[in-house]
């Protein structure tokens, strides 16, 4: 999981701002709490007067060192100079709040939620065109990431940002993007790969999917994955 920092990360440039998005999550003061990509430490060090623990990773030559200098001030703060793909995760809940390189939001997303302990919540800064596909919904389509997760998280938009909010500022259009762990799943556990299975197969394999869709696809053969309610995934695979 490469960083792209130089084209893709946009830091947040108020504290105050960083403050603002974490009153919209779920996070407290007896959190422990992951910062992926922390850049300089912006969002770390608001995070750090607010909870128990914060674990900074940030993996790009030219900005850890300057993390650590503007972190030092606090006792609990563990930095970690390693790329996001290498990081072990704590054994302890765990929740994530972060502003990673936009070309890494999908991959951080799908590897945190199916790992053996998954965050209570995730809460990232991305692309709005992006959440919108994440965010299920009868009027737009619905990724395979949306799908995915979906049985496991719930998902929405908690707050739009402007792209002034940003240095550099992006060319497009963010949101904080909330994915909260279901307290009960839609799906059994223990049927957590054969749907993740099923799910990437049927977007993957258009013959597949006609096969196993068809008599939910209500007379709508040019139906697409992406275009099927999320609710009729859960149908279809339980059929």
């Amino acid at each position: 999981m490469v960083r792209q920092h130089e084209y893709d990360q946009h830091f947040l440039r108020s504290p105050r701002l960083v403050a603002e998005l974490i009153g919209h999550s779920n996070i407290r003061k007896n959190d422990l709490v992951y910062d992926l990509g922390a850049g300089s430490g912006v969002i770390t060090a608001v995070l750090a007067k607010r909870v128990k623990h914060v674990v900074a990773i940030e993996n790009e030559p030219k900005v850890i060192d300057k993390l650590r200098h503007n972190m030092q001030m606090f006792d609990n703060i563990t930095i970690i100079n390693d790329d996001i793909e290498n990081v072990v995760m704590s054994k302890d809940a765990y929740k994530i709040f972060a502003n990673p390189p936009f070309s890494l939001s999908s991959k951080i997303i799908e590897k945190f939620v199916f790992t053996n302990n998954s965050p209570k919540s995730i809460y990232l800064i991305v692309q709005k065109q992006f959440a919108l596909k994440i965010v299920p919904s009868d009027t737009r389509f619905t990724s395979r990431l949306g799908v995915l997760i979906y049985p496991w998280y719930s998902t929405r938009i908690r707050k739009p940002l402007k792209r002034s909010d940003f240095t550099p500022p992006p060319n497009v259009d963010t949101v904080l993007l909330e994915i909260r762990k279901r307290d009960t799943p839609q799906i059994d556990s223990n049927r957590e790969q054969a749907y993740i299975d099923f799910v990437k197969t049927m977007f993957q394999d258009n013959e597949a999917f006609r096969k196993v869709a068809g008599k939910f696809l209500e007379n709508r053969p040019s139906v697409k994955p992406s275009e099927l309610p999320i609710e009729t995934w859960l149908k279809i695979f339980r059929d």
